[in-house]
């Protein structure tokens, strides 16, 4: 980055931040705005409110009451940040991902505190836990929304000790699961699109989850657990009774499985004894380059069905089943409601997607701050987590503009060192194929392309894997280690 790029750093934000002046009634408590965002923004080793107070001049007392008691709708300023998003970087590819993070916090006073697991310590600690939503394109990824999980037996049950936590008499028990239906709902209220939705097994195992998303019409894929249930060829329904025999008993409900069908079985025996399976080859995809070298993946793909809420067969599912080339023993289950004729390549790609939220926590921790807030009232957390998205929007977008076009191609070099690598994915073109709902499809043809690159010394890894189908979505970690403090 260089000096002309960082002198456009202040303006830029001071324009960027002027679309959100109608979410503050007075121009006093609109000033500690572009204070807060520019100190989650600096290079300051702590980004809690008293070294951005101090880094700015001004007494710590105003940036703390800036979060707490200072009058703004910050509702408004996620809608308004939502709205922006959609208006500037729609895409039909555009992908949305449900994630969850913790924040580490010490004592019992802290909003939505409690000892659970914690997956930024990886046992179980005394945490607050926040789930968020996040959207990606081929370019851009960024943090949309995020909520504070309200735990149901030490908080929901104990109103007072919500009251003194300044937790709402309104802001009640809900699931994850609910919560990220809120979310998505929130987010096409402002305009936002998802070609996509991706997920981990928490959500992919909820079964209203999935079933809500069907019935909205939007595509997912989500991963799964080894124990989900499915039926690899669908199973026959009764609709009425035709048995004539008028013995008294319990009466039967229809429509209903038929007695002489095959059982769902287990995602796990699917992949172990199906004949449809066994008889698939592995196909190897290269999934993205790691700091530890290249991530490939083995596949295989099968039409499944899931049961409904009815215990009865649904729609038919896209089962995509991937192990680790290196580690035999890392297997993935996948599960989508996409099109038939979706290729496989599309939703691992998806699937791929979701990635970026975990790129995007890393950076919003280590780059803004997002964990180093130090107040216990839940507005204060929740204002902080909204404002940490608008930090998260710009420092997305700035990089964008200012990060360059790669001089070389993206692929591995082949084992014979001419940087071919088989079927390709071209960089310049939308990532995902475009699939619409069932009673608006349209299918595109699946287009692909080979890269030439100039010729470098072969790596020490297997042909097969080198010479794989490559879909890398690269998205640059958001460094500020070049940028100087606003």
């Amino acid at each position: 980055m260089n000096a002309k790029t960082i002198m456009k750093i202040k303006p830029a934000l001071n324009r960027f931040l002027q679309q959100f002046d109608s979410c503050f009634g007075r121009s006093t408590t609109r000033q500690y705005l572009p204070v807060y965002i520019q100190g989650q923004l600096s290079d300051l080793s702590r980004k809690s409110v008293e070294p951005m107070a101090d880094a700015a001049g001004i007494p710590a007392r105003n940036l703390q009451e800036f979060l707490s008691l200072f009058r703004w709708d910050q509702q408004r300023l996620r809608d308004q940040l939502q709205q922006y998003v959609a208006r500037h970087h729609s895409r039909p590819d555009s992908v949305g991902v449900i994630d969850e993070t913790s924040f580490v916090k010490k004592g019992s006073r802290t909003a939505c505190v409690q000892r659970q697991y914690c997956g930024a310590a990886g046992k179980k600690e005394n945490c607050v836990v926040s789930v968020h939503l996040g959207y990606a394109t081929r370019d851009f990824f960024t943090l949309l929304d995020g909520d504070l999980y309200l735990p149901k037996e030490t908080w929901d049950a104990d109103r007072d000790r919500c009251r003194k936590a300044g937790i709402p008499d309104e802001v009640v028990f809900r699931t994850k699961i609910q919560m990220a239906l809120e979310q998505i709902e929130r987010a096409t209220a402002n305009g936002l699109r998802f070609g996509w939705l991706t997920f981990d097994e928490f959500y992919g195992r909820s079964g209203p989850f999935l079933r809500a998303l069907d019935q909205r019409g939007q595509n997912y894929v989500a991963e799964i657990p080894v124990d989900t249930m499915l039926w690899t060829k669908r199973p026959d329904i009764l609709y009425k009774n035709h048995c004539r025999d008028r013995r008294p008993g319990r009466q039967k409900h229809y429509p209903r499985l038929k007695v002489k069908n095959n059982p769902p079985v287990e995602v796990r025996n699917i992949l172990t004894w199906s004949p449809l399976l066994r008889q698939q080859a592995w196909k190897t995809y290269h999934v993205k380059d790691g700091t530890k070298g290249p991530m490939v993946w083995k596949a295989k793909h099968l039409i499944v069905w899931r049961a409904d809420q009815d215990g009865l067969p649904g729609q038919p599912h896209h089962l995509v089943i991937v192990r680790n080339a290196l580690d035999p023993s890392e297997i993935k289950y996948f599960l989508s409601n996409a099109p038939e004729s979706t290729p496989v390549e599309t939703l691992l790609r998806v699937a791929v997607t979701r990635w970026t939220i975990e790129r995007a926590f890393e950076d919003s921790k280590t780059e803004l701050g997002m964990d180093h807030f130090e107040v216990r009232q839940y507005r204060s957390i929740q204002r902080h987590l909204i404002l940490t998205c608008l930090s998260h929007v710009f420092l997305s977008e700035f990089c964008q503009r200012h990060r360059g076009e790669k001089s070389q191609s993206d692929g591995l070099p082949g084992a014979n060192g001419s940087g071919e690598t088989g079927t390709v994915v071209d960089h310049r073109t939308a990532l995902f194929t475009e699939v619409r709902p069932d009673h608006q499809r349209r299918f595109d043809r699946y287009t692909t392309a080979k890269r030439q690159s100039s010729a470098l010394p072969s790596p020490p890894n297997d042909q097969e894997i080198t010479g794989c189908r490559y879909f890398s979505q690269r998205h640059n970690s958001l460094l500020l280690e070049s940028l100087i403090a606003l």
